[in-house]
């Protein structure tokens, strides 16, 4: 009996290898730990807050969520896509992290540039933003970080082509970046819905 194809695997992209991944220099604020993920089968990176991960190879993306948001961007014209995820929508001007949604949406974009993607072709897919202490009601951060994330896109002109976001669930979110192809699965209960490119 052949294995089944994986879903997540790009002909168009180039493969890579974990030795080659971790044997790159890392910028400022890139994500650099580097796994294979058993569930998926494939090389992946994990992406922590106040971090961010572009590729154009054949390499998914993970985070998990609560009232972060991790927003996944990617130009298939040129196949090229990226994940950030950022705890708070702006900060103190002089504080230049991913931790603050106003960094780490120009960060990415920036980045994903330098490898051939352009604004006008970006696409989005929003994850995150949940209320996953019910007791915190005066300040939600969850529901902040989304309001500004969409605010931010729409400004731009990214059109959010799908999005999980204000629940009260923490969840995983996994991207192949160069084709924008995404699985979320809350942690609980155990149910997965995929959101494949459109």
């Amino acid at each position: 009996m052949s294995a089944e194809p994986n879903p997540f695997a790009l002909r168009s992209a180039p493969d890579i290898s974990l030795e080659e991944l971790k044997a790159r220099p890392v910028k400022p604020g890139q994500a650099s730990f580097y796994f294979f993920d058993n569930h998926f089968q494939h090389n992946a990176v994990k992406v922590l807050p106040g971090e961010y991960f572009v590729t154009n190879e054949n390499v998914m993306l993970i985070t998990v969520l609560g009232s972060c948001i991790a927003a996944c961007l990617w130009d298939s014209r040129v196949g090229v896509g990226g994940m950030n995820r950022f705890r708070l929508p702006e900060g103190d001007s002089n504080d230049m992290s991913g931790r603050y949604g106003s960094y780490a949406m120009e960060l990415l974009i920036n980045e994903m540039m330098k490898l051939g993607a352009r604004r006008e072709f970006l696409q989005a897919k929003i994850f995150g933003g949940g209320r996953v202490i019910s007791s915190f009601t005066n300040l939600n951060v969850g529901e902040r970080n989304t309001e500004f994330v969409r605010d931010y896109l729409r400004t731009e002109r990214i059109p959010v082509v799908s999005e999980d976001v204000i629940d009260i669930l923490a969840g995983q979110a996994a991207l192949v970046g160069p084709a924008g192809k995404a699985v979320v699965t809350p942690l609980a209960p155990p149910q997965t819905h995929a959101m494949g490119a459109r």
